[in-house]
């Protein structure tokens, strides 16, 4: 199932993912982006989850397993440009800037920002098509939101 997940993210020109691919290449993202640091901690697990369980209406359950797939789907991937093209086609533009707010609820889950952290969020957003301002405006409304 991975491999050929991996395959179709990897292809030339890609297909646009389906809903459960999207939701995958999403939350596999999530995971690089929590593990960045170094330090993958539970808060920052634990946030995927419920942002997994809000986004798509999961269960407590589902949402544990979409981030165990997800987990094994981003050991594997090579790089991150492949997350976000994929999300990218799949998201409308309107709705990518959800994307970018929930990267950033998982980037500050434990606390503290990391420069590495940052540098693959403003990586991200670029490829996205996000600019570095409305990148900005979403980590604060977030950092509110507490």
């Amino acid at each position: 199932m991975f491999g050929e997940f991996l395959k179709r993210l990897t292809a030339p020109d890609p297909d646009p993912l389906q809903d459960d691919d999207a939701r995958l290449a999403l939350t596999a993202l999530l995971v690089r982006i929590a593990r960045t640091d170094g330090d993958y901690a539970e808060d920052e697990k634990h946030r995927i989850d419920r942002i997994s369980a809000a986004r798509y209406g999961l269960s407590d359950a589902d949402a544990l397993q979409l981030r165990s797939d997800a987990e094994a789907i981003e050991a594997d991937a090579p790089d991150t440009v492949r997350f976000t093209r994929a999300i990218k086609d799949a998201v409308p533009y309107e709705d990518r800037i959800g994307v970018i707010e929930a990267l950033w609820q998982v980037a500050l889950a434990d606390g503290e920002r990391d420069a590495e952290e940052d540098a693959l969020m403003r990586m991200v957003a670029n490829f996205l098509g996000i600019n570095d301002r409305d990148s900005a405006l979403a980590r604060q409304k977030v950092s509110r939101a507490g």
